[in-house]
C-alpha cells in the first residue's frame, strides 16, 4: 500500500503536469545548494516551479496527467521545471544556469505538448520573450499597409497640387 506522502506528491506532480503548458525535465547534478537556490529563486520570480523529486513519482504523475514521451529521459536525478506563461523565459533562465557548468544537464522539455530533445534548449532560449514576436508581426503586417496609405497620400497631394496651380491659372487667365 502507497504510502500518503507518495500519494499527495504524485497528485501534486499530476496537477503540475496538467496546469503547465511546457516543463523541462533536467539533472541536478553538479548544483551546489548555493546554485539550486538561486535557480530556484530565478525560476519562482517568473512564476516558474523547480520540483525535485523520484523518478517512479514523476512517471505515475505525468501518466495521470497523460504526459507522454518522458520515460526514457527519467533516469538518475530529476528535477522539473513547469510553467504556465513563456516557455522562452524558463528555457533562458534553465540555460543559463547550467551554461557554465559542465553538469547538469537538460534532459528534454515539452512545450504545447510536444516533445523536444534537451540540446534544442538553446533555440528556445534564443527566442525574443512573447510581447516582442506579436509586435514584429504586427509590424511585419501592418509594414505594406503604411506603404500603401503612404503612396496614395502622395499621389492625392500631388493631384490636389496639380489642381490647385490649374485653378490660378484659369483665375489668371479671367
Amino acid at each position: 500500500m502507497p504510502k500518503p506522502e507518495k500519494i499527495e506528491a504524485v497528485a501534486t506532480i499530476t496537477k503540475l503536469f496538467a496546469e503547465s503548458t511546457s516543463c523541462f525535465v533536467t539533472d541536478y547534478q553538479g548544483l551546489n545548494v548555493e546554485d539550486i537556490t538561486e535557480l530556484r529563486k530565478n525560476l519562482r520570480e517568473n512564476k516558474i516551479t523547480y520540483l525535485i523529486a523520484k523518478n517512479t513519482l514523476i512517471k505515475l504523475g505525468a501518466k495521470a496527467a497523460g504526459t507522454e514521451g518522458l520515460d526514457e529521459h527519467l533516469v538518475g536525478p530529476t528535477a522539473i521545471a513547469f510553467t504556465e506563461d513563456e516557455p522562452a523565459i524558463a528555457a533562458k533562465i534553465l540555460n543559463d544556469s547550467f551554461k557554465s557548468k559542465e553538469l547538469p544537464i537538460m534532459k528534454a522539455f515539452i512545450v504545447d505538448e510536444k516533445l523536444f530533445d534537451g540540446a534544442e534548449i538553446t533555440r528556445l532560449a534564443s527566442l525574443p520573450p512573447r510581447d516582442i514576436i506579436l509586435s514584429m508581426v504586427v509590424a511585419a503586417v501592418e509594414a505594406p499597409f503604411s506603404q500603401l496609405v503612404g503612396s496614395l497620400d502622395g499621389f492625392f497631394r500631388e493631384l490636389i497640387g496639380s489642381i490647385d496651380a490649374l485653378e490660378e491659372k484659369i483665375r489668371s487667365k479671367s
